[in-house]
Formats: C-alpha cells, structure tokens, sequence
C-alpha cells in the first residue's frame, strides 16, 4: 500500500526570529524527498515537529488524510534518525537487532567488517561506525516513513554508496525524507527536493537552482 505523508501550515518563532512560516512538503512511498538549505533555516527544527517534537502549535501534519496531534507517533509510522547517537551503549550489536527485529546478517553482508563487532557494545564502538549502525536501523525498521537528518554526517567515503544503494533500494518499501549539508548526495539519490530559504519551503530541480538561489557556487 503507498502512504502519503503532508506537512503544512508550519510556523516557527524564536523570540522575534522567524525561522518557519507556511511550509508545506509531501513524502510518498516509493519517493526520496529530499530537504536543502543553510545553516540554521530551520530544517532540524521541521523534522523535529513532523515526528511530535512540541516546538510549535501551528502546523499540520497528516498521513494519509488523517491528522498526527500532539506529540505522539507511532513507530509503524514515522521513525526518525537524529544528528546525535541514541542507542544505548550499554546494548550489544545482536540486543540491539533482535529489538528493532532486524535480521543483523544481511547488515553485515552490506557492511562486512561489522563481523567484528557482532559481540561487542555501543560504548566500545567509534562515532562513524554507530552512525551507520543507527542509520541502517532506521532505515529497515518497519514504517510507513524514515526520516534521516544528517545520515552521511561522519561516515567514511568508502561506505556513502552502500548507504545510498540501501536507500534507493528500501524507497520501495516506504517514503523517505531525508537532509544533509552534502548537497551533491542528496540530489543524486532524491526524486524530488525542497529547499528551505527564509522560512518557506519551494521545489528544486537541479543544482543550477540551488546555485541560483545561493545556496552552492558552481565555480
């Protein structure tokens, strides 16, 4: 079944700043959305109030037609990977796979050099390798959407194109919303993108736009 995810009516103020004002996006199943802009426009901030966080009243947020109210989400709705680590490091490598019911073998077929750490805690992994940890179980999780902030945040080069194959593989399975400051990644694996610039959201559709708009130099 294809699930729709809406986001509008969006307004957000921090003290006189306006950071959000009338955004409006869409995510589908099937699609990568794809979400550009500077430096502190405000694309945290939208995908924190999508999965529940209470930064603003004003907005509406809808899967399929129905409303999401307050703050609660479910998981077989939305799942969110944030810019901070947030598995517990006091779980191993095999507790943390059985939880999500994630099968940790085709992981490690993906990513072979985990085998190493099939035993092992979070505490005594490296931030890079917790970040493809967390990513890849956000990204298999059983739900309707993912939404990925920051996922190629330090991660090694070697291992960027497995995560944009996964990516591009799991879009069949669900709507994936996704950001990051490296720009040229995002493009490559989005079927449609927005970007933010002064509070309001507007599709882009090359890198001549965003040039345009000033967000990247061609030269």
């Amino acid at each position: 079944m294809n699930h729709i995810l809406e986001v509008d009516g969006v307004m957000l103020s921090f003290g006189i700043n306006r950071i959000l004002q009338n955004v409006y996006l869409k995510c589908t199943t099937g699609n990568v959305t794809g979400l550009l802009g500077r430096n502190g426009c405000g694309k945290s901030c939208l995908m924190k109030i999508i999965i529940g966080d209470p930064l603003t009243e004003e907005k509406s947020i809808r899967i399929n037609g129905k409303s999401l109210l307050g703050s609660s989400r479910l998981p077989e709705d939305l799942r969110y990977l944030p810019q901070h680590n947030f598995v517990p490091d006091s779980l191993s490598l095999e507790r943390i796979f059985d939880d999500f019911e994630i099968d940790i073998e085709a992981f490690i077929e993906s990513f072979p050099e985990f085998e190493q750490y099939r035993g092992m805690k979070m505490a005594h992994l490296s931030g890079g390798v917790k970040r493809i940890l967390e990513l890849y179980l956000v990204l298999k999780s059983k739900s309707k959407f993912v939404i990925l902030d920051e996922p190629f945040s330090h991660i090694m080069p070697v291992h960027v194109d497995t995560i944009k194959n996964l990516i591009l593989e799991e879009k069949s399975n669900k709507g994936i919303l996704v950001s990051d400051h490296l720009y040229e990644h995002i493009m490559q694996i989005s079927d449609e993108v927005y970007m933010i610039k002064n509070g309001r959201t507007f599709p882009i559709k090359s890198v001549e736009e965003l040039h345009e708009n000033g967000y990247v130099r061609l030269w």
